[in-house]
């Protein structure tokens, strides 16, 4: 296979069936041209009725045939039942050589491994593959590689008409008969439905399927009914508690506590900890520890945050609650605590999409006006590039999230990690595959010290002197090799399983299969 190089120096296939190779050239290197995609009109007859009774009339109606698109959401992580059931009466209706565009799978979704390998499913384009899935895929099971894309970055796409979806089936807790449909209530509700903008807005037919009919009209309106075709009612739509996940916890390990205590200490000699700060914050354990420190401080100091970013759980609704923050911008629910505020707390607490989120060929969007982000990493290297897609073994399992839309956009980003996880060092001399470029990262909070980019001078200038136990970021890379006896060995074949699109539609890096 021909291969080209990035500007990171990153080997990627110069040629993938049924898309264009744009070759990452910078954060901000590649404005864009053209126009916005646009859905083919229909025109919807007074009293017309968009109420059906099965997911596989859906299918019928819509006209999906061999070779099309279809997407879903992810707003119920692995409690999701709606891809599945697509799926799975797609198989049963004979359809085959199926796109499939999810906003990001969980292990929920591996039963659709079996649709992959009879070829209902041969391709994917979307957010992530994980599980048992992300497993076949890292060994090759696909002819074309899949894409990973970015919260913002998969808003762009398919608005750009990169990603073409014929039929967008959404879940939706609540909806009436002609489609408006919300999170909020229900037996199902799962928050906001941040994801599915683009979705209704693009694709050629939108199917919204929920557990939860009500009469018209269904408030508060999160998907119109001017962007939905039809709508099926079925007994379950997924489960609220397959949102939750075991690491999305305040950690209780002291070493992590003290990263997380690190970072709320670096933002406040950098002045940020003030009236009208504002910050995104990852779901892991240490991002919900610096929540913790973060809201302490601002309690200490009588002053409030502007608006917090998400990925929402309870411990930022605990700040809501608690005066430290004035106004939740929630695109996605992580916890069923943020799923209750967003009814309770409505009007502070606010549902938005992630292309107001972090769509980066807009004319703004939020992630522009954050202060700071703090997120994790799987791996990090001595030029500040960071990975959250493959693990240390070269398995692709990890999503992109809103990772590299927040570092873009925050004036201070910091990535928290440890320095050595389990037998793998997490401080590289190079990472596995690139997600987040190093030019987008300004500080690198570790258990054995604090590493900054750099090329950020006022960052480096304003921590000279201080407590802080600031290193070089050679330091770290050395220290892990010491304690895990240096670089993994990963065995890679010559096959491009994944493509990790960076959020303006070039190729960061890719990914090659693993070989056991």
């Amino acid at each position: 296979m021909n291969t080209i190089r990035n500007s990171i120096g990153r080997e990627i296939p110069a040629s993938v069936p049924g898309r264009k190779i744009l070759p990452f050239k910078g954060a901000f290197a590649s404005p864009p041209t053209g126009r916005i995609h646009a859905r083919p009109i229909k025109h919807c007859r007074p009293g017309e009725n968009k109420l059906l009774g099965s997911i596989e009339e859906a299918i019928k109606k819509t006209g999906l045939s061999d070779g099309m698109t279809i997407s879903f959401h992810h707003h119920f992580r692995n409690g999701d039942k709606v891809g599945n059931m697509v799926v799975d009466a797609i198989a049963e209706l004979g359809i085959k050589d199926i796109t499939i565009a999810p906003s990001s799978m969980f292990p929920v979704h591996d039963r659709m491994l079996e649709h992959i390998k009879n070829g209902v499913i041969t391709r994917i384009e979307g957010g992530s593959v994980r599980s048992e899935i992300g497993k076949a895929v890292s060994r090759g099971l696909l002819d074309i590689p899949v894409t990973v894309r970015t919260h913002g970055g998969r808003q762009r796409a398919i608005e750009a008409g990169e990603v073409h979806i014929d039929v967008a089936f959404l879940g939706a807790p609540t909806a009436d008969p002609q489609g408006n449909a919300n999170g909020v209530y229900g037996k199902s509700a799962c928050g906001p439905l941040g994801f599915v903008w683009a979705d209704y807005m693009y694709a050629d037919k939108v199917v919204i399927i929920t557990d939860n009919l009500v009469e018209y009209p269904a408030t508060p309106i999160s998907i119109p009914q001017s962007h939905v075709d039809y709508v099926v009612e079925v007994k379950s739509i997924g489960d609220p508690a397959g949102i939750l996940d075991s690491a999305t916890k305040i950690t209780s390990d002291p070493e992590k506590l003290e990263i997380a205590r690190h970072v709320v200490e670096v933002m406040e000699v950098l002045g940020l900890l003030k009236d009208g700060f504002s910050f995104q914050a990852g779901a892991g354990g240490i991002s919900l520890g610096v929540v913790k420190y973060l809201n302490e401080s601002l309690a200490d100091k009588k002053a409030q945050a502007s608006f917090a970013m998400g990925g929402i759980t309870g411990p930022i609704v605990d700040m809501l609650h608690q005066g430290t923050l004035r106004t939740i911008l929630d695109a996605q629910a992580f916890d069923l605590e943020a799923v209750r505020s967003l009814e309770e707390d409505m009007g502070r607490h606010v549902e938005v999409s992630h292309y107001l989120f972090g769509n980066p060929h807009t004319r703004g969007n939020i992630v522009n006006m954050m202060d700071a982000s703090f997120l994790g990493a799987t791996e990090v290297d001595v030029d500040f590039n960071v990975n959250v897609n493959t693990f240390s073994n070269g398995y692709l399992l990890k999503p992109s999230g809103g990772h590299p839309d927040a570092a873009a956009g925050s004036r201070v980003t910091f990535i928290t990690v440890p320095i050595v996880r389990k037998k793998f060092p997490v401080v590289r001399k190079r990472v596995t595959s690139v997600t987040t470029p190093g030019e987008t990262v300004d500080v690198i909070v570790t258990d054995r010290g604090i590493a900054i980019n750099p090329k950020n001078h006022w960052i480096v200038k304003a921590l000279e002197g201080t407590h802080l136990p600031i290193v070089d970021i050679h330091e770290l890379q050395r220290e892990a090799y010491d304690i895990t006896g240096g670089e993994p060995e990963i065995h890679t074949g010559d096959r491009f399983i994944g493509l990790i699109e960076y959020r303006d539609g070039t190729i960061i890096d890719a990914v090659r299969n693993v070989v056991e």
